[in-house]
């Protein structure tokens, strides 16, 4: 009789286990969203919905590429400066030369989309660190960012531009839009396609990849690639958002991004990573924000929030997913 009820609280546990592992994110941003509702009434307004969902698409293009890097067990360490990068080159480019909207907008992408490359090629090239490459290209970039500016800011004043955040296509601001098209091909992208089950192989085990035919280094490279094109659109909407462009911004957003990822379920062990989870995982840093500047926390404990935030998730994933000794 004592076994069987050990075995009936074993598989209980199991039970558990496995729907946290699936939907302990999704709990924690209901719990969160609750949590913050109570503490300021505000907070679930339709307006306030909207405001935050705006406002993360911006870490969700940079989170999404981070998130590609990670589960093929690297990180990208550049992508701050690349949105600081594009945004000088479009403020150039726009104010300074009187370029068309579109066609300063394409080099913009381009620029950002070769040093993805760049990085993507000699971290898989050249079997070097992830880490040291991006984190050398990441001053690199922020110093072509601070010469191409001049160290000063460039207002962007055509409207035009401008509207690129400001739009709305109906009810839904323009960035939201572009938020659900990079999040739907993204989900396509990793779990619907040949490319993503390399990505998840390279991850999960480099060795096993290579006998089963995987090129690691179109893989890697691809993924930074398209790394370094995500943080393009990013800067595209913040530039837009604030109508200038400076060598400063985007310090501290690899930072976000990572956390969204970890908070999503991605693995920096590899091989391991959802795009739902995510997308979560940045609506919950959006929130952290968002939340705690209603209630009036001083910015100076958000840091330490989101840190507390991400430090329990990481051991939610790893009690639940610990295998039965």
């Amino acid at each position: 009789m004592a076994k069987d009820k050990g075995r009936i609280i074993g598989m209980d546990r199991e039970k558990f286990r496995m729907f946290m592992g699936k939907y302990g994110i999704g709990v924690i941003l209901l719990i969160m969203m609750v949590f913050i509702s109570v503490m300021e009434p505000s907070f679930r307004s339709t307006s306030n919905m909207i405001n935050v969902a705006t406002q993360v698409s911006i870490n969700a293009m940079i989170a999404y590429g981070m998130c590609l890097a990670i589960t093929t067990e690297g990180i990208d360490l550049s992508v701050g400066a690349q949105l600081a990068l594009v945004s000088c080159v479009l403020g150039q480019l726009i104010s300074g030369k009187g370029w068309n909207i579109a066609a300063a907008i394409i080099v913009a992408l381009l620029v950002s989309t070769v040093w993805g490359f760049i990085n993507g090629f000699l971290i898989s090239k050249f079997n070097m660190f992830p880490f040291v490459v991006t984190l050398s290209t990441q001053l690199i970039i922020r110093g072509l960012a601070q010469v191409i500016s001049g160290g000063q800011a460039i207002p962007i004043t055509d409207t035009a531009f401008k509207s690129i955040y400001s739009a709305k296509i109906g009810p839904v601001p323009f960035p939201i839009l572009v938020l659900i098209l990079a999040t739907f091909l993204m989900y396509m992208i990793l779990h619907w396609t040949k490319f993503g089950r390399y990505v998840f192989a390279v991850g999960d085990n480099m060795q096993a990849a290579i006998a089963s035919g995987v090129s690691i280094i179109k893989t890697k490279t691809a993924v930074y690639t398209i790394s370094g094109l995500l943080a393009g659109i990013a800067g595209i909407i913040f530039t837009a958002k604030t109508a200038s462009a400076q060598s400063n911004i985007g310090i501290g957003y690899e930072t976000d991004a990572v956390a969204a990822c970890v908070l999503g379920g991605t693995s920096f062990a590899g091989g391991v990573a959802t795009v739902p989870g995510v997308l979560m995982g940045i609506f919950i840093i959006g929130f952290i924000y968002n939340g705690m500047n209603l209630i009036g926390i001083d910015s100076y404990y958000q840091s330490m929030t989101k840190g507390a935030v991400i430090i329990g998730a990481v051991l939610l994933d790893m009690v639940m997913n610990k295998k039965n000794s």
